[in-house]
């Protein structure tokens, strides 16, 4: 763990040499991540530039989901590994090219667990929960809440097909982490993205403040 802390140090001195926003988004397999940053990345392209490191353990599906939008994605397999590290995302940095005053986002390994302990250098975690997982697991995996800056709770449209309490998963959520920022959103329809892209707007602008 020190030297990730090490490597993570760097990266983050990189990027904010760099005025980059790095964004490490965490969740478990099949929360919509990567629907949700092509639907981000289609929406704020024309006000920013953006990259994306993509970890998976096989496959490079999602980097080239991404690169149909336009953006650099650079796909990291971690192979039995169950996370990404510092060490990996600046190797990954090395490659990618970010540009200056731009955003990074990181998509990380499905897993509510391992991301958890680990720092890439990012300035923000943000946790994706949808609501076609169980209400309580913020209380289930509360080191990846309590670690996080942003609950993003996805899947809203499919509320009124679900026995999903949304007062209950925020409560629980806000128990283990007082200070976390939630927001209600869904990447296929749209709802509640303006939100989150004010969000990441807001901290756009410090991070080219550094």
């Amino acid at each position: 763990m020190g030297k990730n802390n090490s490597y993570a140090n760097a990266n983050r001195a990189a990027l904010a040499q760099k005025g980059v926003l790095a964004l490490n988004f965490v969740s478990s397999p099949g929360s919509g991540k990567t629907s949700l940053l092509v639907r981000t990345i289609s929406d704020l392209k024309d006000k920013f530039s953006i990259a994306v490191i993509e970890g998976d353990q096989q496959t490079s599906n999602d980097a080239e989901r991404i690169r149909a939008t336009g953006a650099k994605a650079l796909q990291v397999n971690t192979g039995k590994g169950c996370h990404l590290d510092a060490h990996m995302v600046g190797h990954a940095l090395e490659h990618l090219d970010v540009a200056q005053n731009s955003l990074l986002f990181i998509e990380n390994v499905g897993n509510l667990v391992c991301p958890a302990a680990f720092d890439l250098g990012e300035a923000h975690k943000v946790v994706l929960l949808s609501t076609t997982e169980g209400e309580d697991k913020p209380a289930k995996y509360p080191d990846m809440f309590a670690a996080a800056d942003l609950m993003i709770l996805n899947k809203s449209d499919l509320l009124p097909h679900l026995d999903f309490d949304v007062g209950a998963c925020l409560a629980h959520a806000l128990r283990v982490n007082p200070r976390l920022q939630t927001l209600v959103v869904s990447a296929r329809t749209g709802e509640g993205l303006a939100s989150f892209y004010a969000w990441i707007e807001a901290r756009v602008a410090l991070a080219r403040k550094g």
